[in-house]
């Protein structure tokens, strides 16, 4: 699997993956098909697009690759049909959120570097990638993004950025640091929701 190839797929997984996420809370949120499908889209492609946007790159990629937005859209809907089931497996959907925050911190710090964006900028653009869609989906759905109010998503995402900057500082190029820093990310992430860890909140 060559490095390009290996984006793709990384990047398409993490994109059924948070659009099922994006639609699952649109279901709790009682939408129709459309609206399911529209947030899980959002969801999905939301810090994909910001990204692109903020490094250059229009049409965004969401958009000019058929590939993302019809992954986005089938994710979606699946989980409309299928909610029922999914919700008695919410640890594999909590695994699989998991991952893909992994691993669109993972490309999108990746693409930035690619895209010639100064270290500190990409770190930011990574981690941004892995949760504008989070933030997106939760403000269409009236809700306080998680990011913003408990658990420790976005330091995880934002450490996540450094190391495959650093990494590609040192060289290393292509698969590696996306691997290996997304399946660091994944366990950090799980460990996290099982400890229950959560980062600091003022007391009024």
């Amino acid at each position: 699997m060559t490095g390009g190839f290996g984006l793709l797929v990384a990047d398409l997984i993490g994109v059924a993956v948070f659009a099922a996420a994006g639609a699952s809370a649109g279901v709790a949120k009682r939408l129709d098909l459309f609206g399911v499908a529209f947030v899980g889209f959002a969801s999905a492609l939301g810090g994909g697009i910001l990204r692109d946007l903020t490094i250059g790159a229009v049409p965004p990629l969401a958009f000019a690759d058929w590939r993302y937005a019809v992954t986005a859209v089938l994710a979606s809907v699946a989980v409309f049909w299928l909610h029922p089931r999914l919700n008695r497996a919410r640890r594999t959907v909590l695994v699989l959120d998991a991952a893909g925050l992994g691993l669109f911190t993972a490309t999108g710090t990746m693409k930035a570097l690619a895209a010639g964006v100064p270290p500190v900028g990409a770190c930011l653009l990574g981690m941004l990638t892995a949760i504008g869609g989070g933030l997106t989906r939760d403000l269409l759905t009236g809700e306080i993004p998680i990011v913003l109010q408990r658990d420790v998503y976005a330091m995880v995402a934002l450490g996540g950025a450094i190391l495959v900057t650093i990494m590609q500082r040192l060289g290393y190029t292509g698969l590696i640091p996306l691997v290996g820093a997304a399946a660091l990310m994944t366990g950090v992430r799980l460990l996290a929701l099982y400890r229950r860890w959560s980062a600091p909140v003022a007391v009024p």
